[in-house]
């Protein structure tokens, strides 16, 4: 099971393993981890056997359907799924089956790839700590006690777990990258083109994307090659050739300008954190052409941030609470009541700020091709709190200000990567962040797998993977805040419940 996505699909190749027997493997784990992770909530096993039968067949017959031919994925319970349970966490959409796919599933699907299950997330996606009433909270591969992250919670610790070789995921504040590094695993933030995003409520506000996870940067890769492309119900999304990500351009270490920040212009990072990160640059240092300190301070970028998030949920989620206040948690009502106490005059200046961030990163950008930070300032904490009110003796305020190392970088436009490398002092995964110009993803790409590569060299900063064995139980139920759970009928294909038991 831990074998790689390009793996996989190089075993189907020679046929020395079919797609009927890796799905029968992948279900053979998920009942026997997810019970102690929480991170696959419905999962269709019946059409997923079926459809893993038909791929066994055309790989025989040494026709492959597509790039991902009989691979067994999860997806984000947030993106629509065709006929598969989609909840969004929320007590409201608890018996939500799609009609149809999110274009991005759909082009997975018709790339081949067998949609297995939902992975959880925070309530309608709102958090760093994937928890919802509706299928409770997912628990660290690494300490089921404490949080794998938010809000491609999910994706990310059944990535970690070996369930399965590839997820998806979206990102506003960092729900990609935060996730993937506090659970050991690769998160990207394409550029806002890359991926169509036809369901953002906002469509000409380019916070939020869609985007891969995996276990190294080759799969994530692969993935990001089905999933690119436009759609015209996303303005910002654009046509590129249909394989631009097939060959990355050439990137050697050496060549490589390195400009590095603690804490992306003064944002609290606890300082066993910094300490990790210190030790990362001094390791990466000599290998490189130039490696030196940047000045990140960029604008008011939380400022600028909370109101291009708080416009967004007022788009998407003023009119039902108007209606139906009791069905939404209190981050959801936050992040409404923020914006409605938002003036015109507000939303034009952090438009306006945003502008003049991206032509402040821009002019950094001149004289680097990566910048490094860590990707979250703390280490994972009891899944049990559902965020952080203090970094290093500062008070957070509203509840996603300890997401700043990855939300000041969703502002600058330009795509973003977290890499595992090692363990953190406390043992839990170190996650290295690097962002890249605007429009430079291929570029970072091949960067991101070079320093993979180098740090993969050395024990001490290769990835780190759980010890799914001796993996406990959470000391809380994880299903404990489960206050509306799914409805599950017959017109319902999930066979499972949250927890991998058959129903």
């Amino acid at each position: 099971m831990a074998l790689s996505a390009n793996a996989v699909l190089n075993r189907f190749a020679n046929l020395s393993l079919t797609p009927s027997e890796y799905l029968a493997a992948c279900l053979e784990r998920i009942s026997q981890v997810n019970p102690r992770l929480n991170a696959l909530t419905a999962i269709d096993s019946e059409r997923a056997v079926g459809a893993a039968a038909q791929a066994t067949t055309r790989w025989k017959a040494g026709t492959p359907r597509g790039l991902l031919d009989g691979l067994p994925i999860g997806v984000k319970d947030l993106q629509d799924t065709k006929g598969l349970l989609t909840t969004h966490g929320s007590p409201r959409m608890r018996a939500n089956i799609p009609q149809g796919d999110l274009p991005m599933v759909a082009r997975l699907r018709e790339a081949g790839a067998i949609i297995l299950a939902k992975t959880n997330v925070p309530e309608c996606g709102a958090g760093g700590n994937s928890r919802n009433p509706v299928w409770g909270a997912t628990g660290n591969p690494f300490d089921a006690n404490l949080t794998c992250g938010g809000s491609s919670g999910g994706s990310a610790a059944a990535l970690a777990a070996n369930l399965l070789p590839l997820c998806t995921g979206s990102d506003t504040g960092g729900s990609l990258r935060l996730p993937a590094a506090l659970c050991g695993v690769v998160g990207f933030r394409p550029s806002v083109d890359v991926i169509a995003h036809p369901t953002r409520p906002l469509g000409w506000s380019g916070i939020s994307v869609l985007g891969p996870m995996a276990r190294t940067v080759d799969d994530l890769v692969l993935m990001l090659r089905v999933c690119q492309g436009a759609d015209p119900d996303d303005p910002l999304s654009s046509e590129a050739a249909s394989d631009r990500f097939a060959t990355l351009p050439a990137a050697s270490l050496k060549d490589l300008r390195i400009g590095f920040s603690e804490d992306f212009g003064g944002t609290p990072v606890d300082p066993s954190i910094r300490a990790t990160f210190r030790a990362r640059i001094a390791r990466i240092t000599p290998h490189v052409r130039d490696c030196r300190e940047v000045d990140l301070r960029l604008g008011d970028m939380d400022r600028c941030f909370d109101i291009l998030r708080a416009e967004s949920f007022v788009s998407a989620f003023a009119d039902p609470i108007k209606s139906d206040a009791a069905a939404f948690g209190p981050d959801i009502a936050a992040n409404v009541e923020l914006g409605l106490s938002m003036s015109l005059a507000d939303r034009a200046w952090a438009h306006a700020e945003q502008t003049r961030i991206l032509r402040r990163f821009n002019a950094v950008m001149r004289d680097y091709d990566v910048i490094l930070l860590p990707t979250a300032p703390i280490s994972p904490f009891p899944w049990t709190q559902g965020n952080i009110t203090e970094v290093d003796g500062a008070h957070m305020g509203i509840y996603y200000r300890w997401l700043a190392l990855t939300y000041r970088g969703s502002l600058t436009g330009g795509p973003s990567i977290t890499l595992p490398c090692g363990r953190d002092p406390q043992g839990m995964p170190f996650g290295l962040q690097m962002l890249g110009p605007v429009r430079s993803d291929e570029a970072l790409l091949a960067t991101a797998k070079a320093v993979e590569m180098f740090f993969a060299a050395d024990p001490e900063t290769a990835r780190p993977c759980p010890d799914m064995a001796g993996l406990a139980a959470s000391d809380i139920d994880l299903r404990s805040i489960v206050t509306h759970p799914p409805i599950l009928n017959g017109s319902d294909r999930s066979r499972l419940d949250p927890l991998g038991t058959a129903v």
